[in-house]
C-alpha cells in the first residue's frame, strides 16, 4: 500500500504561514527536495492549498523542481470547488474513502505539502503516514501555528528519522500513531494507521 506523505516548513516558534517569505533553500535544500519528488506520484491538497500553489507556481517555466510539481498530478479536497485545473482532480464528497483507493493502488508514495485544516480530517481518521517536519532556524513570530486548531488529542508521534543540513534546518520524521485502540487496550502503531 502506498503512503501518504506529509510535508510541511516550520519555524523555530512552530509558524507554518508563507513559509515563501522565510524559508532557506541553499543548494543542498533544494537538490534535497528535487530528489524527493522523484519518490511520489501524486499530490493531496486541500482547498486552501491547491489555490494558492496554483498561483504560484502554475504560471513558472524554467525551474525544474516547479516544473516537475506542475506536471504531476494531483488530488483536491474541496467542498466548494466543481472543477479544477493543474493536472487536478476533486476527490468528491467522499474524501477519506479517495484517499483510501488511492494508498490501495501500486505505485509512488502520495506527498501533500503544508498542515492544514484538512488535517483535522487526515489525522482523525489515520491517513497520515509520515509527518516530515523541515525546521527552519528562524523566528517568525506571527502567523499560523503548526496544528492551530486541529484536535491532536488522540494523536501520537514516534521519531523515525533526524537529517540536519548545512543551511543549519533539520529534518524530523514522525511516524502518526494511537495512543489506544478502539477496544480501550494499548495502541499497536506496527499494526498500521488502519488499524488504530
Amino acid at each position: 500500500m502506498r503512503k501518504l506523505i506529509e510535508s510541511t516548513l516550520i519555524s523555530l516558534d512552530g509558524v507554518i504561514e508563507s513559509p515563501e517569505r522565510w524559508a532557506l533553500f541553499d543548494e543542498e535544500a533544494a537538490q534535497l527536495s528535487m530528489r524527493d519528488l522523484d519518490n511520489y506520484d501524486a499530490f493531496i491538497m486541500g482547498r486552501v492549498a491547491y489555490e494558492r500553489l496554483r498561483a504560484q507556481w502554475a504560471p513558472v517555466t524554467g525551474n525544474p523542481y516547479i516544473e516537475k510539481i506542475n506536471a504531476m498530478p494531483k488530488y483536491v479536497a474541496s467542498q466548494s470547488l466543481t472543477e479544477v485545473t493543474w493536472n487536478a482532480a476533486l476527490l468528491g464528497p467522499d474524501v477519506v474513502d479517495a484517499i483510501e483507493q488511492l494508498k490501495g493502488q501500486p505505485g509512488k508514495d502520495l506527498i501533500k505539502y503544508g498542515t492544514s485544516r484538512f488535517d483535522a480530517t487526515l489525522l482523525r481518521v489515520h491517513l497520515i503516514d509520515e509527518l516530515r517536519l523541515w525546521i527552519m532556524p528562524v523566528v517568525v513570530g506571527t502567523g499560523q501555528r503548526l496544528f492551530e486548531d486541529i484536535d491532536t488529542s488522540s494523536l501520537h508521534l514516534q521519531l523515525a528519522d533526524v537529517r540536519k543540513l548545512a543551511n543549519d534546518s533539520v529534518i524530523r520524521t514522525y511516524l502518526p500513531s494511537c495512543r489506544a485502540s478502539r477496544t480501550g487496550g494499548p495502541a499497536t502503531p506496527d499494526a498500521g494507521p488502519s488499524h488504530c
